[in-house]
């Protein structure tokens, strides 16, 4: 299949969905973030001096997803209808894997808008725990299901 941004002379170009049906679409996407044994426990205990690392991420993945086409040039502004964040502590390996899922109908999916609303929350832990670490890493940032449009559904095999 070739690739759809760029028009006849190379040059990269927003593809025009105008012609495409409407339907409903969700996207689910996943980070992880990895952390020393201290930083993990203060985060999981909400004792990070700057607040509550998780509420703030929350709310950042779902202002990133909301902001998607402002930072990705060829996105197309979309109308999202849901965004929703969750966070999962594994206490054993001192890793958040952030999870995103987000929704909208129309003539276009919402699988970017989910890409960056782990990446923007997975970034927000790292600026509020960086006083007390440097050597975070952020890391797996992937699609795990997306369903709605032409293509169908997708699911990871390991999601």
């Amino acid at each position: 299949m070739p690739l759809t941004h760029f028009n006849d002379d190379g040059r990269a170009r927003m593809v025009d969905v105008s012609l495409k049906p409407r339907t409903d679409r969700v996207a689910t996407a996943c980070a992880v973030v990895r952390l020393n044994r201290a930083t993990f426990e203060l985060v999981r205990d909400g004792k990070l001096k700057k607040g509550d690392v998780l509420a703030v991420a929350q709310v950042a993945g779902i202002m990133g997803a909301k902001r998607t086409s402002d930072i990705i040039p060829m996105c197309h502004p979309i109308a999202l209808t849901g965004a929703d964040l969750s966070f999962e502590l594994d206490e054993s390996a001192n890793t958040v894997t952030v999870s995103a899922t987000t929704r909208c109908t129309g003539e276009t999916g919402v699988e970017m808008e989910a890409m960056t609303a782990v990446t923007v929350a997975a970034l927000t832990i790292y600026d509020m725990c960086k006083a007390v670490q440097r050597d975070i890493v952020i890391g797996e940032v992937r699609l795990t299901h997306k369903s709605g449009g032409k293509s169908g559904t997708y699911n990871a095999i390991d999601s």
